[in-house]
């Protein structure tokens, strides 16, 4: 006997936008690899990087805005739709733009991982691969369950060609177009 298997129908866009519309406050949805994931509300210390983040970025480059939680059209022909923890972009990026943006323009997308069973599969494979895909030129992502912050960068294909790895305390040297340098040595007191 031959195993029935079930076949769903595929979530699409616009459903998900509508889902997403009507979701209460405290829940934060996302749309990669056509599923519906759920992201964690984020805690003290996640803000925290992203202001500390912030901060930087407008001291060394002060027509730039990180902008939280933006919600941009990723993955291949803008099918996905996450909401990174930072979008690094021009100042008034967003402005007539909605609840999603599209990606040109932006510099780079910020994830800060979250204590939860799904940060792996979501932080360090789903999302690289959809902001290269959407030809974000760099991905940054503070990882706190190993203290180390990873920059991704020369998207090609969907991926990204290159990738550096260094411990919390280094100094971090985001490549063109962000062109900042971050000592990443408070990281070390934010990390739960």
């Amino acid at each position: 006997m031959t195993p029935r298997t079930e076949h769903r129908p595929q979530m699409t866009v616009e459903e998900f936008e509508e889902l997403e519309r009507h979701a209460p406050e405290t829940v934060r949805l996302e749309f990669l690899n056509g599923r519906v994931q759920v992201k964690p509300v984020t805690d003290g210390n996640h803000d925290q990087i992203i202001a500390w983040l912030q901060r930087l970025c407008m001291q060394h480059r002060p027509e730039l805005w990180l902008y939280g939680d933006r919600g941009m059209k990723v993955e291949r022909y803008r099918k996905g739709r996450a909401r990174p923890d930072g979008v690094l972009a021009p100042f008034g990026f967003p402005t007539g733009h909605g609840d999603w943006s599209e990606t040109t323009g932006v510099l780079m997308a910020v994830e800060v991982t979250s204590h939860d069973s799904d940060t792996h599969q979501r932080d360090r494979i789903e999302k690289p691969d959809g902001y290269a895909a959407a030809d974000i030129p760099v991905y940054l992502l503070i990882d706190r369950d190993d203290r180390s912050v990873v920059v991704f960068n020369q998207p090609e294909g969907g991926r990204y060609r290159h990738e550096e790895k260094l411990p919390f305390g280094a100094t971090v040297k985001l490549p063109d177009p962000v062109n900042i340098s971050l000592d990443t040595e408070p990281l070390k007191e934010l990390v739960d």
